[in-house]
């Protein structure tokens, strides 16, 4: 941004934002969509792909009208840098993942049962550790998790069921799900 200061227009739409006035969400959209799907069109090189990190974009400014700064720079700015970040994370993710796909679309050479005893064998061994990663976590994050992801629940019905407010049952799967992540990341990094 300018050395003139943050515009009274965006810092308005902002606040608005911040309460919960989805119109103000869809005036920022209606002014800056363009310009968000092209960065994440020309990172990657996907239409579909590039939608759903423009709606991911806008889904952050609405989920975290906290994180944006106007004394730093103008929400264009903001959402270009944050469309460009995802698109590249969403293009790696594809890569990944398309590597992946080819690892297990690779032919069997061996023969016999051995494969399956091993691919079983792996599969209860990975249950087991995910189970014992899952109860380590702390009780109200665990339940909330449980809830989520063995009985299939929203974050909105997770809170309906404990009693708590939807940030709160948002924050507790967040947090149980970086904890899950960290855990995994330094098993399967000692076990390589």
């Amino acid at each position: 941004m300018t050395a003139r200061g943050p515009s009274p227009h965006e810092a308005q739409l902002l606040a608005r934002i911040a309460a919960g006035d989805g119109a103000a969400l869809a005036a920022l959209y209606d002014e800056h969509a363009a310009v968000v799907f092209g960065v994440a069109r020309r990172v990657t090189r996907d239409e579909q792909l590039a939608r759903e990190v423009c709606q991911e974009v806008f889904a952050y400014l609405w989920e975290r009208p906290d994180r944006v700064d106007l004394a730093r720079g103008s929400i264009r700015a903001l959402l270009v840098v944050v469309a460009h970040r995802r698109a590249v994370d969403e293009v790696r993710r594809s890569e990944r993942r398309l590597r992946a796909e080819t690892r297990l679309d690779a032919p069997d050479l061996a023969d016999g049962p051995e494969p399956e005893v091993v691919d079983a064998a792996a599969a209860r061994w990975r249950d087991q550790r995910l189970c014992a990663l899952v109860d380590a976590l702390p009780p109200d994050q665990r339940q909330a998790l449980r809830l989520a992801y063995y009985e299939g629940l929203t974050y909105r019905q997770v809170a309906a069921r404990l009693g708590i407010a939807e940030g709160t049952a948002k924050s507790r799967l967040r947090l149980a799900l970086a904890r899950l992540r960290a855990s995994l990341e330094t098993e399967y990094g000692t076990a390589m």
